[in-house]
């Protein structure tokens, strides 16, 4: 799973520098990952124009779903080119992640969700960007067509992008470090955990009042490494924090929530196993390609 997480910051990383942060053989990377990709853990690596390049954010809208065929549910929230991910854990619990052009869209976007997934009191989080763009740093037309043909093949090597895009290798390249360098790409995977035989579960701890959520993460993050995946702190539920844990089994699933509750900092601890996953294309995918064509049919 650690593979997973690091792939999930960067798919474009290199085997070597895999190899060197996990202390294994190039070779057994490659064979983990080429595991996955079988067992369809990863269905694909991504290349996507970042939300920091849109001027846009990320939410999430979650809570029990009393719909009569919950196996529906994505189907419905997917008609909404804005849902990119949608997850069922136990108890009926739904997750469901937008990416969201303006904050204007907010509201109607959450009405969508209720009423698609019959989720009477959903929780609303947004998801605050890592950092701002700089009004001049955006995507040229080079670089919606050198994503379009990474799109769902980060890892391509930068001689067949140039190949595709009809542009010199060392062009290519360039681009490819200025958009990671001013944070206009975001390199990632299409990851299903549901598939392995692994246990992933979704923790929302409610921080004690007057306890710093910043703090109470680290230490967490120090006791529990090897269980902690990815992490989500909403800007506008402060209290909150949302770990994904791995486990190997639900004893040790529910040793980790007692541990946890018990930590220093932590008010209430609520852990939902997922049970399933979908991730979609959303207009945040759209918009890379139409950009991409309208860049080559305005070269020819």
């Amino acid at each position: 799973m650690t593979i997973s997480t690091l792939l999930m910051s960067n798919s474009r990383v290199p085997y070597h520098e895999l190899a060197s942060k996990l202390g294994l053989s190039i070779n057994a990377v490659h064979k983990r990952i080429r595991a996955m990709v079988d067992s369809g853990v990863i269905r694909a690596f991504t290349a996507r124009p970042s939300l920091v390049s849109l001027n846009a954010i990320s939410v999430w809208v979650y809570g029990r779903s009393e719909a009569a065929h919950p196996g529906e549910v994505h189907l419905r929230l997917h008609k909404n080119d804005s849902t990119y991910w949608v997850a069922g854990s136990g108890g009926g619990y739904i997750y469901v992640g937008g990416y969201l052009e303006d904050i204007s869209q907010l509201g109607s976007y959450v009405a969508f969700v209720k009423r698609e997934a019959e989720m009477d009191e959903p929780m609303v989080g947004i998801i605050p960007s890592a950092t701002m763009r700089l009004p001049h740093e955006t995507l040229q037309p080079i670089d919606y067509q050198i994503l379009a043909s990474l799109h769902h093949d980060s890892r391509k090597p930068v001689t067949d992008v140039a190949t595709e895009v009809r542009a010199s290798t060392k062009t290519v390249h360039r681009r490819l470090e200025r958009m990671i360098e001013k944070g206009l790409v975001d390199f990632g995977i299409d990851w299903y955990p549901d598939a392995s035989n692994d246990i992933v579960s979704l923790c929302h701890i409610d921080v004690a009042e007057k306890a710093s959520r910043a703090e109470v993460l680290a230490a967490l993050k120090q006791r529990y490494s090897q269980n902690i995946l990815l992490w989500v702190m909403f800007s506008n539920l402060p209290n909150l924090l949302t770990l994904f844990l791995w486990t190997n089994s639900m004893r040790q699933m529910d040793e980790l929530r007692e541990g946890i509750s018990k930590a220093k900092g932590v008010g209430s601890v609520v852990l939902n196993v997922l049970q399933i996953g979908y991730m979609f294309d959303t207009w945040r995918d759209e918009f890379g390609s139409s950009a991409s064509e309208e860049a080559a049919t305005a070269s020819q």
